[in-house]
């Protein structure tokens, strides 16, 4: 039986070897236990954050705990698919918003996103609202994850959702990343929003289900 406080703990303390140990043993008995180790990762994810925040962690002590949470998903990816996810994948777009650069938790969400079955169109990062409509259009994409990690991401986001409506396309948007709230959500006119990984994937799904 895996230590999901442990594995919490050594993702906290970007302690890789456990990490992988704990993750393997999840896939060794099974994988039933994906989607609890997944948000155990998440628990040390946001440890990582506020360890940052605290002036303990720095710059490449995030990338660092990025680059270990896709690997995780990695491991995990084969148990995390849902058996519903088998049938045609539902395309969508996930960018970074225009003016920001960040790129870590758009990868650990693109990552948690295929292994859920979505066909994820990564449009990167400092990406213009013009070309998120454009592509929408194009590729009749009925979903849009916006992310951002800079307060100023929010006003690209907003534009971004306003030329999205301004286009007539009947998408569902969901915007996450470190200044997103609910009030925010509410000011940007996006549907959702979210702050962990499993979130975004969670509505994604809902939305994909609902056609």
């Amino acid at each position: 039986m895996i230590d999901y406080e442990k594995l919490a703990e050594a993702m906290g303390d970007l302690d890789e070897d456990t990490v992988k140990e704990l993750l393997q043993q999840v896939m060794d008995e099974g994988g039933e236990g994906a989607p609890k180790a997944m948000e155990a990762c998440q628990k040390g994810m946001d440890t990582v954050g506020k360890l940052f925040e605290e002036g303990e962690y720095f710059v490449g002590d995030l990338i660092y705990a990025g680059e270990l949470m896709t690997d995780a998903v990695g491991i995990l990816k084969d148990a995390l698919v849902s058996g519903e996810s088998s049938g045609p994948k539902t395309r969508m777009i996930l960018c970074t918003v225009k003016g920001d650069l960040h790129d870590i938790g758009k990868n650990i969400v693109k990552s948690m996103l295929e292994a859920n079955g979505f066909d994820v169109l990564d449009l990167g990062i400092d990406v213009p609202p013009e070309k998120i409509v454009e592509t929408a259009k194009a590729e009749n994409i009925k979903i849009v994850a916006l992310s951002g990690v800079l307060t100023l991401a929010l006003d690209s986001m907003k534009k971004t959702v306003e030329e999205l409506k301004a286009a007539g396309l009947d998408v569902k948007i969901i915007i996450g990343g470190a200044p997103v709230n609910a009030d925010s959500c509410r000011n940007i006119g996006a549907d959702e929003w979210a702050h962990s990984p499993q979130k975004t994937v969670d509505t994604c799904k809902r939305w994909a289900a609902e056609g």
